[in-house]
């Protein structure tokens, strides 16, 4: 698949956008560029239910398609998920319950400083 015509800042502010759209809770944006060369943001966000993570993954991706970005992928899809992720080639997007979320605490895993040698 060839890569996006939006820029990693486009796809950042159309993620949060659709987030903001249906209501996502605690948004936070990561930027992981000097961390990995896998994407360049993070964005996490908390849903209020399992429908509701659902519901925001699935809101990201329809925003994203109109917007002419076909996500890379979509994991935990279903109602029974407390966590899925979208793929959007630059910008990763995770959307989790609370109690998922406070489990896995994402934010403080990416602190992790650099230890020199």
């Amino acid at each position: 698949m060839s890569q996006p015509n939006l820029t990693a800042d486009q796809i950042l502010a159309l993620a949060v956008e659709a987030l903001e759209d249906v209501k996502g809770d605690k948004i936070t944006v990561l930027n992981v560029s000097k961390h990995t060369d896998m994407m360049d943001f993070m964005v996490i966000c908390t849903g209020t239910s399992k429908r509701h993570v659902n519901g925001l993954g699935q809101n990201v991706i329809e925003h994203l398609k109109s917007n002419g970005l076909q996500p890379l992928g979509f994991e935990g899809r279903g109602t029974g998920s407390d966590w899925v992720l979208v793929d959007l080639h630059d910008v990763v997007v995770h959307v989790m319950t609370e109690e998922a979320r406070a489990f896995y605490d994402l934010e403080k895993l990416w602190d992790i400083k650099p230890e020199s040698i």
